[in-house]
């Protein structure tokens, strides 16, 4: 996907060393080792999506898919803050929901650190609710919340036009 100079496409090894600085830039602790990312960049299923900008790399995303399960996770994202603010994060976002939904996924969770407020304000404009916490999540203590977007619709909250009114309304209408 290409939208303004920015690409986003399925991370290759060749991003390792781009990827690797990025995440621990990002994450001073609770960070994606070197050899864990190699070895999801070698993974079959592409689980690394990369998002650059000219030759450089804006953004990474991994999505862990954990065999059975009903759902994908979003278990790293980050985007170099020179390119904060420009779309990269919310194409990441939007790459990882075609992503799992490719996979067969029916939702798509995530953690985010309490108080990443920009973290969150992007999470919730794209749709995924809150929906729990794990207390003392962090190297640090800190507390993460827990976010989670439906990706399949439900039979009933498809649009099928106004409500139904039950037979005993009816009845009560026409007395």
């Amino acid at each position: 996907m290409e939208r303004g100079g920015l690409v986003v496409r399925a991370a290759l090894l060749g991003d390792l060393d781009a990827i690797t600085k990025l995440e621990y830039d990002s994450f001073p602790e609770d960070r994606v080792s070197r050899r864990s990312l190699r070895y999801f960049l070698s993974a079959p299923h592409q689980p690394v999506i990369a998002a650059t900008i000219g030759n450089e790399l804006a953004g990474y995303a991994l999505v862990s898919l954990r065999k059975g399960a009903r759902s994908a996770r979003i278990y790293s994202i980050a985007v170099d803050a020179r390119y904060a603010r420009r779309g990269v994060g919310l194409a990441l976002l939007q790459a990882c929901e075609k992503y799992a939904r490719l996979q067969g996924r029916a939702a798509l969770t995530l953690e985010v650190r309490y108080d990443n407020a920009a973290a969150i304000a992007l999470y919730e404009k794209s749709d995924f609710r809150h929906f729990g916490e794990h207390s003392d999540y962090y190297a640090d203590g800190a507390t993460a919340l827990r976010y989670k977007k439906d990706l399949v619709r439900s039979r009933h909250s498809q649009d099928r036009g106004p409500p139904r009114r039950s037979k005993r309304a009816r009845l009560r209408r026409q007395r």
